[in-house]
């Protein structure tokens, strides 16, 4: 048997994770840009994902997402321009800077929000509540245990 021919018929993780993620990817940003947000793309998830309504330290994107700190800061630099962020002075620490959400970066974050979890009611209702809840469950320890953290 071919590696290719392996691979579809026991994908591992990796393979699973990865298809799951694209597809995800696609279909959001796809519904995304149908309800008037055609400007923002899936790399732009390394920041808006993980973006608190109050703001984040660029420093904690780049953490969070498992982005370097360079690529987090042009992420944020096109989000800027676009006008779903913008820097402001932390108040705990006059020297570093916040990300934080604008109104539109608000909106998208609500949008983003209600389609991912439309998205997950289906995978529900497709394959049964209880057993998604156990994949869910599942699969949150697999990636806390993969990526250390808790």
């Amino acid at each position: 048997m071919r590696r290719s021919e392996r691979k579809r018929e026991t994908p591992d993780l990796g393979i699973l994770s990865s298809r799951t993620l694209f597809s995800l990817q696609k279909e959001l940003y796809s519904r995304l840009s149908e309800m008037g947000e055609p400007h923002v793309r899936p790399r732009h998830g390394a920041v808006l994902a993980y973006l608190d309504v109050e703001g984040s330290r660029a420093s904690d994107l780049a953490a969070q997402s498992g982005q370097h700190k360079q690529v987090v800061g042009t992420l944020v630099d096109e989000l800027v321009a676009l006008g779903y962020v913008e820097r402001q002075p932390d108040p705990a620490d006059r020297r570093a800077k916040l990300i934080v959400p604008t109104e539109l970066g608000r909106e998208h974050m609500v949008k983003s929000d209600a389609v991912l979890a439309e998205m997950e009611a289906e995978h529900a209702r497709a394959v049964g509540e209880e057993a998604y809840a156990e994949f869910k469950r599942v699969f949150k320890l697999v990636a806390e245990r993969q990526t250390g953290t808790r």
